[in-house]
């Protein structure tokens, strides 16, 4: 019979070889955002799944960083989370100095790319696709430290869920109501069509010249009585299945 045994060597350690995250675990979805008159907006629902199963439900995945910028995450949580304090370090750094300055959006986003990419070419990625928003600016960072600016982004199934609605009804001038029942839609295609996804979802905003401001999670009406939900799928009869 093997026997498990444990060294109290204090230099055991530092034989250890180093360790990496080799997937992401507990992850949260879709990051959907939008420009539109006078402001941007990102939305995301509350859900993160441990594997395949819908474990944590009010997983808070969009954040405020000062006051000027809000951030949105996909994938593993836990990495958003060491990412969160990063940026909470950083805009302590503005107070401390006390001369001024602040970081606003496309600076975070800069400095995102850099420690992205720092993390990336050691092998030991933070597992995250990034939306970050300011006034009049959006933006993109992925785990590998690809950034890209744009009018509309989306991230996870987003990309090929959400991203072709974007495409046909987004303009430059919509209203703050148009914009939120823009991401609304989204979200809820989003929730019928992709298994990690859930109707409880946040908004946030950051309007010209204001503070940055997160929703309460509410949850979105859905409508589950289309004939592509109620028809039998595969031949498999009374079950209701897809």
């Amino acid at each position: 019979m093997s026997t498990l045994s444990f060294s109290l060597d204090p230099t055991a350690a530092q034989t250890t070889p180093s360790q990496r995250t080799q997937y992401p675990i507990v992850t949260g979805t879709s990051v959907v955002g939008l420009k539109y008159k006078g402001g941007v907006m990102l939305a995301a629902d509350t859900l993160c799944s441990y594997g395949s199963m819908a474990k944590y439900k009010d997983a808070r995945r969009i954040r405020t960083v000062g006051t000027n910028t809000i951030i949105g995450a996909s994938g593993e949580y836990s990495d958003f989370q060491s990412i969160m304090d990063t940026l909470e370090g950083h805009t302590q750094d503005d107070v401390n100095y006390d001369d001024g300055h602040k970081s606003d959006a496309k600076s975070i986003h800069s400095y995102l790319r850099a420690i992205m990419y720092q993390r990336r070419s050691k092998m030991n990625p933070l597992w995250n696709d990034l939306v970050i928003a300011g006034s009049g600016f959006l933006g993109y960072v992925d785990k590998i430290g690809t950034t890209y600016e744009d009018d509309f982004i989306a991230t996870g199934f987003g990309s090929y869920l959400a991203i072709p609605i974007l495409r046909s009804k987004w303009r430059p001038d919509l209203t703050e109501g148009e914009a939120r029942a823009l991401l609304e839609d989204c979200l809820r295609v989003l929730f019928y069509r992709d298994c990690r996804a859930l109707n409880r979802i946040q908004i946030a905003k950051v309007a010209e010249g204001e503070t940055g401001v997160v929703s309460e999670p509410y949850e979105l009406e859905t409508n589950w009585e289309g004939a592509g939900f109620e028809s039998t799928k595969g031949g498999m009869e009374g079950d209701g299945g897809w």
